[in-house]
């Protein structure tokens, strides 16, 4: 048995930073993003696994390494560190366009079907350039008040721009 007084419990480590209250104004000034922008804060990926490389209104660009963390026993990307990068730069623009939108619009994947073109190692991106048709979807969601199912597209490539993986992910939205 061990002594109680020898257990710590603790979360992910966080930096200090992070419980900062900053005025949202400055840093809108600071970042370059107007008032008439909405802004989404958005965490990624255990242990740094995710990033967010790009984000605007069409286009997402999640980043994933190939490392200890990630990789499978064949020395590889394991597949579903892949498709959670995927599903992240599709559902970021997903997400972009029904928040705080009326009526609110609910989410979900419903299928995901992938061709693994190459092995994955080193850096992958993650790409998905669909926010237009995503914007056209949630809006005749909202105008025929049905629920709608559409695929976007987020294509893995590695540091020299070879396709890895093509993540065809189908997206459920209805208007609440």
């Amino acid at each position: 048995s061990i002594q109680k007084d020898k257990i710590k419990v603790f979360g992910f480590p966080v930096k200090q930073s992070f419980y900062q209250k900053y005025n949202r104004e400055k840093v809108r000034v600071k970042m370059g993003i107007p008032p008439s922008k909405k802004t989404i804060l958005y965490f990624s990926g255990a242990w740094g696994i995710g990033k967010i490389k790009e984000f605007n209104e069409n286009k997402s660009v999640v980043r994933v390494k190939h490392s200890w963390w990630t990789q499978n026993p064949f020395r590889s990307m394991y597949f579903a560190v892949e498709a959670m990068a995927a599903e992240m730069a599709s559902g970021m623009l997903v997400f972009g366009h029904v928040y705080k939108i009326q009526p609110t619009i609910s989410m979900l994947v419903i299928k995901m079907e992938v061709d693994f073109v190459k092995k994955a190692t080193g850096t992958i991106l993650f790409t998905c350039e669909e926010g237009h048709k995503i914007q056209e979807h949630i809006e005749q969601t909202i105008k025929d008040k049905q629920g709608k199912n559409f695929i976007c597209t987020s294509t893995g490539k590695n540091e020299l721009g070879v396709v890895v993986a093509v993540f065809n992910i189908t997206w459920s939205v209805k208007s609440k």
